[in-house]
């Protein structure tokens, strides 16, 4: 299914490293226009091109032959006509002559049309750069606007580009060094509006510098809230003392989307997807940006970029945005997630001078990691495990796999455990309040999930304790849990962890933080179906409760969370990605029936996150009511629905 990426506020862009000969300009032109012509095919509608490639960065002393000045003028004219032919805009550097002084400078075209021309502020003069010998810098332009082919063209460092009909791409150039001095322009072009960063560059080659380039343009598009495209010159630069790799990248907002293969001789392009609407929204999200003012006046120059309509986005959409894919990555998550649960736990327990705990154990996920954390907690704290109170309370959903897992674990980890059954107590309760025992409705559930809170604040009260609450994060956006019930406790370590996360934190637990048959129960913990076991088990003792037969696969719920919550995407955005993550293991009927109610309760269950517990915040997404999220209970889901309907 095809979609507009301007719909989605995205826009194909492509960095490009360019075949290149030092001082043939007619090949370089003719090279340029034949990667914009690639780019075009490839659906780009912004194509950003190194510093000085219309010559090549490394002429030396041919910078000062009018030949050679005069011809690549002509090649700005081309590429200028061959913008508007292709529908692509182009940024390209080039020298340029003003006011009897030669620029390094950046040519923005659009259209057919030079729009701007930016000149480099930073010129290196040392080690092997002698800039200064040939190119002055920004500051000493004698006007802001040039004389360029019948037409005044404006000209200067203060030059923002904003897409006409496309208000979240506004475009903010810098040239090489620019970006490598300890205050970049880049900073100020954000402050001022700037979405889609770009710097032209001859970055030559040296033992370490590609790591470090790759880190500083991550850091800047990051720091900015902002797209950062660095196009960089390649091998076909001169090699009489240095070597040109070729390494151009497109980042946003700290990820870099792609980059291109090093030291290829003929001509490299990185192309993605920019996410601009995304940025828009981090910066409205981020106070301390609002704040920020730019430090001078900027004058804008608008220039025209298209659309693009594609089947498949050119970015990474990960199907779990909460579990990175490289084990590297998931392994060094799971690391500090864990010690922010525990060192959030051992806080509490030293402000509180508490010396037991109780929780509620099941042999599920959940409730294995609040103990996991809670003894290792303890460990830290030099406590007895002994002041764990495990309880484990079987009821008429209990298979003997979880309660064995349960037990196992008490036994391994050293803690004391104590089993309540709550069939008794259940039933007396349903016959105080007139309920049939074999209606299994929710009453006949939530009555279960209440008593085994009530056991829990009892037995703390006895001991002198705390309760540790075990829900996680995608139940809580669900509201898959009962109010007042397991909903409640005195501190929740799993708040804002998602599920999807949670099995990856016991794997990694059971081979990290723990050995022997405890490794061995977790595994298996890991392998068993999520359920909260409140309905009768099958005749053969299996579970026959599972929670994603009734609420859906928690995979796309945590997507949603991520998209809804983080990203603040509307619902039709948010099925296209989701089209793009799961790549047809949904059928699009399904993608659309489970996002639509995973809206449906995240609205209608705001109620019960208004008044959570408090717990540790871990990650990026979090629902506590006095943090990240404060939303009214009775809030309307109509829009967000109606807008996913205009999908389906």
């Amino acid at each position: 299914m095809s979609v507009s990426l301007r719909s989605l506020g995205m826009l194909r862009v492509a960095a490009v490293t360019p075949e290149l000969k030092v001082a043939d300009v007619a090949f370089n032109a003719a090279a340029i226009e034949t990667a914009a012509a690639q780019a075009a095919k490839d659906g780009v509608r912004l194509a950003v091109f190194p510093e000085l490639a219309v010559t090549g960065y490394s002429c030396g002393d041919l910078f000062g032959q009018p030949l050679l000045l005069a011809q690549a003028e002509a090649a700005i004219l081309r590429l200028a006509a061959a913008s508007g032919r292709l529908g692509v805009a182009l940024v390209v550097g080039a020298p340029l002559r003003q006011g009897g002084r030669l620029f390094n400078a950046a040519f923005v075209l659009s259209g057919g049309q030079i729009c701007g021309i930016v000149p480099k502020t930073f010129l290196p003069n040392s080690q092997e750069f002698y800039e200064r010998r040939w190119f002055a810098p920004a500051d000493e332009a004698t006007a802001d606007h040039v004389h360029f082919a019948g037409r005044e063209v404006p000209f200067g460092t203060d030059l923002l580009f904003p897409a006409i009909d496309f208000p979240e791409c506004v475009l903010g150039i810098e040239v090489c060094e620019d970006a490598w001095v300890a205050n970049p322009p880049s900073g100020d072009l954000a402050v001022a509006g700037a979405t889609l960063l770009i710097n032209l560059s001859a970055s030559p080659e040296i033992l370490g510098k590609c790591a470090y380039r790759r880190a500083l343009v991550e850091a800047q598009s990051a720091r900015c809230l902002a797209a950062y495209l660095y196009a960089s010159a390649g091998p076909g630069e001169s090699s009489t003392d240095l070597v040109f790799s070729g390494h151009s990248l497109i980042a946003e907002y700290g990820q870099v989307l792609a980059e291109t293969e090093r030291f290829r001789f003929e001509s490299s392009l990185a192309v993605a997807d920019l996410d601009l609407q995304r940025l828009m929204v981090e910066r409205q999200r981020q106070s301390s940006f609002a704040a920020s003012r730019p430090r001078r006046q900027y004058r804008s120059v608008p220039i025209a970029v298209g659309d693009t309509t594609t089947a498949r986005l050119q970015r990474p959409v990960p199907r779990t945005p909460f579990v990175p894919a490289r084990t590297d990555e998931r392994e060094a998550r799971c690391r500090e997630i864990f010690a922010i649960q525990t060192t959030g736990l051992m806080t509490r327990l030293r402000h509180t001078g508490s010396r037991q705990v109780v929780l509620g154990i099941s042999g599920g996920l959940d409730s294995t990691l609040a103990l996991l954390v809670t003894v290792k907690a303890f460990d830290r704290l030099g406590l007895a495990r002994a002041g764990i109170q495990a309880v484990t309370m079987p009821g008429f959903g209990t298979t003997t796999r979880t309660r064995g897992n349960a037990e196992a674990l008490a036994e391994e980890l050293g803690v004391t455990l104590r089993t309540i059954a709550i069939d008794a107590a259940v039933n007396q309760h349903f016959r105080d309040i007139g309920h049939d025992p074999a209606r299994h409705d929710i009453t006949f559930e939530n009555a279960q999930a209440r008593e085994r809170t009530q056991i829990l604040m009892d037995v703390a009260n006895q001991v002198r304790g705390l309760v540790i609450g075990t829900g996680d994060l995608s139940e809580l956006a669900l509201g898959w849990c009962t109010y007042n019930g397991d909903h409640m406790s005195m501190y929740a370590v799993n708040a804002a962890v998602p599920k999807t996360l949670v099995r990856y934190l016991i794997d990694w637990c059971a081979e990290a933080e723990f050995s022997g048959r405890t490794a061995t129960v977790l595994h298996d913990v890991c392998a068993t179906p999520v359920s909260p076991e409140l309905l009768p088990p099958h005749p053969d003792g299996s579970i026959s409760q599972q929670t994603e037969d009734h609420v859906g696969p928690y995979e796309l719920h945590d997507f949603f969370l991520y998209q809804v919550v983080r990203c603040h995407f509307a619902p039709r955005k948010v099925l296209q990605l989701a089209r793009q993550a799961f790549g047809g293991d949904y059928a699009d009927e399904e993608l659309c029936r489970w996002l639509k109610l995973f809206l449906q309760r995240f609205f209608a269950q705001q109620f019960k996150r208004s008044c959570l517990p408090d717990g540790p915040k871990v990650g990026s997404v979090a629902l506590s009511p006095r943090g990240d999220w404060r939303m009214p209970s009775d809030a309307s889901v109509a829009l967000w629905l109606a807008d996913l309907e205009q999908e389906t």
